[in-house]
């Protein structure tokens, strides 16, 4: 019987060509996935948390250095802060929101409208940041930041911009009853006894950015002899300055400034800026 005899080489092109088809499989199965096989975003998260965008990303940051992010006054983020003194130590802070839901799975993702963080700023110093709708505020931490009274809560995006509102952030604030900057209970740093804030019967939060002013400028009913508290920020620098009362304060560009004065004359007084010439509020007190 003959033996057929295999020309030397023959079955090379055989094989190239199972090996060229095979990475041509590869090539057109990656390109169908989208050409990369692993995912664009952080795992745990949904493309569309990675990819969604909303809003309209401003030039002008909140004072800290994230840049705001606006949106339509209709269905935005909303905040209110509630403080009560913890009988052990601090506060208990409560955030109450509209329109927003806090998602601390998917911090670092893509801005989507009603989800995100809150963060936290003392006397307009960053403080800390918040993922759900109660947070316990220590006295050491409040130390560590300087001391203040003056609390406030803005609301931010996964991406860390900042919710805003006809260019103002939207944010709200409340007031610390005690103090917190304090070396020994009882004490201040010069060791001397530390008097402590009044307690403000009124507080008005307003924010100046871009010569507007949020919340858009009201009056606001006073009890005589009520004690009111001011706390302004501006993206500016300039001077507050409340009329019949002579009372001024200076307002540092990016800060909040804070002015506290008894409402002891009856009238109508205006709150307004020196520099910009803003009217901020008017107060109606009776």
């Amino acid at each position: 019987m003959r033996r057929l005899r295999r020309r030397p080489g023959s079955a090379r092109p055989v094989v190239t060509a199972v090996t060229v088809l095979t990475a041509a499989a590869l090539v057109f199965g990656a390109s169908a996935c989208g050409g990369r096989a692993t995912t664009h975003h952080k795992p745990g998260t949904s493309h569309e948390q990675a990819h969604g965008e909303t809003g309209r990303l401003l030039t002008a940051d909140d004072g800290s250095g994230n840049r705001l992010r606006e949106v339509d006054a209709e269905g935005a983020p909303a905040v209110t802060v509630a403080v009560r003194r913890d009988s052990e130590d601090g506060w208990n802070v409560r955030l109450s929101v509209r329109n927003f839901r806090f998602t601390p799975d998917s911090v670092g993702a893509a801005a989507l409208l009603g989800r995100g963080h809150a963060r936290l700023f003392l006397d307009g110093r960053p403080l800390a940041r918040v993922y759900g709708s109660w947070y316990h505020l220590p006295d050491s931490l409040v130390r560590g930041a300087g001391g203040g009274t003056g609390l406030t809560a803005g609301l931010y995006a996964d991406d860390h911009t900042a919710w805003a509102v006809n260019g103002a952030p939207v944010r709200a604030g409340a007031s610390l009853v005690a103090s917190a900057a304090k070396s020994a209970p009882g004490t201040a740093r010069s060791g001397q006894p530390r008097s402590e804030e009044p307690r403000a019967d009124k507080v008005l939060e307003i924010t100046l950015s871009r010569g507007k002013v949020s919340p858009a400028p009201g009056r606001t009913e006073i009890e005589k002899g009520a004690t009111v508290r001011l706390r302004v920020r501006s993206d500016r620098d300039d001077e507050l300055h409340v009329h019949g009362y002579d009372k001024a304060a200076r307002l540092p560009a990016g800060r909040t400034a804070t002015l506290t004065f008894t409402a002891d004359r009856s009238g109508l007084f205006e709150v307004e800026t020196h520099g910009s010439g803003l009217l901020l509020t008017q107060l109606v007190v009776r």
